[in-house]
């Protein structure tokens, strides 16, 4: 019997930096990073806030010291557009789900504009029972799937923007701008039902968050085709996480305090968090109060993408 060669294991290497992944639909978020982490042979990776497999566009991929950062992007803002369908009510309350419902339906174009001002601003909102939502230590799809009720208790959640982009009946596509929590194909059934005629989310892309756009996104297709170099050049630095926070410039003393997890300096900047560097180096996200900044997350001082492969 022939031996076979032995396997070549492949050796992960430190990437740190922040790709703007257009996700395709299709496809679930964490598919999307593991294939992304392993065309990058990264040692470590995450997503920044789960796109569900329907829905495409932008998912923000976080790479090695990135991932301390990840939290930034979890509780900012985001923008869709969104496809609501009326007339048709499904199990998931989007085109994934089994069709529980469908309805004749008689709506302008005027009648949906009108329907959308009652959920501008701050709202309250049941999350679906299919999410994955913990209860008791199991995700809510779980008991959806098994056919038991559990407590979902309403949250809160900001509509920005609500606009409708184009009608053509029965769909709706509308330009949303949301909170961290808000779920969309809620807002579709929410809309729906304020109509009389009930709607499903019938599709969903992402287009911003955090002050990114999807103008600045890869596709995955393009990711995994660069080479070494060109995937290397479409990584973003850390601190492009941490661009809408105010900014510590530190002297080589206190940046050395910094790294060493002391509190520094921090004249003329108000309370909360900031962004400290050493001339055009992150050293990681304070919290200041009365003048002084104590280190909350430090970032590594190795280099990172210009690591070589193995």
């Amino acid at each position: 019997m022939t031996a076979q060669a032995p396997r070549t294991r492949r050796i992960r290497r430190r990437v740190d930096g922040v790709l703007l992944l257009d996700k395709p639909s299709g496809l679930s978020s964490n598919a999307a990073l593991q294939r992304v982490r392993r065309a990058y042979d990264a040692e470590k990776g995450g997503h920044t806030g789960t796109l569900d497999p329907l829905a495409s566009g932008l998912l923000p991929l976080c790479f090695g010291e990135a991932t301390k950062f990840a939290q930034f992007l979890l509780d900012a803002t985001k923008r869709y557009t969104a496809t609501v369908r009326f007339g048709v009510t499904t199990t998931t309350g989007d085109a994934e789900g089994d069709v529980i419902e469908t309805r004749p339906i008689a709506l302008a174009q005027c009648d949906v504009e009108s329907a959308l001002a009652a959920f501008m601003g701050r709202l309250t909102q049941i999350p679906p029972a299919h999410s994955a939502l913990k209860f008791e230590g199991r995700n809510l799809y779980e008991y959806a799937r098994a056919g038991i009720d559990v407590p979902r208790p309403p949250r809160e959640i900001n509509i920005a923007h609500l606009v409708l982009l184009a009608w053509n009946s029965p769909d709706a596509v509308l330009d949303v701008v949301c909170s961290k929590g808000t779920y969309i194909r809620v807002l579709a059934e929410d809309i729906g039902r304020s109509l009389g005629c009930g709607a499903h989310l019938a599709g969903l892309r992402r287009t911003a968050t955090g002050g990114f756009g999807i103008d600045g996104a890869v596709t995955l297709a393009d990711v995994e085709a660069m080479d070494d170099a060109a995937r290397d050049s479409m990584l973003l630095p850390v601190a492009a996480l941490l661009r809408e926070l105010p900014q510590l410039r530190l002297a080589a003393g206190d940046a050395t305090r910094f790294r060493q997890g002391g509190a520094v300096p921090a004249p003329g900047l108000a309370d909360g968090a900031c962004a400290a560097f050493a001339g055009e180096e992150l050293l990681g996200v304070a919290h200041a109060v009365a003048g002084l900044a104590q280190p909350r997350r430090v970032v590594a001082a190795t280099p990172s993408t210009s690591d070589q492969r193995g």
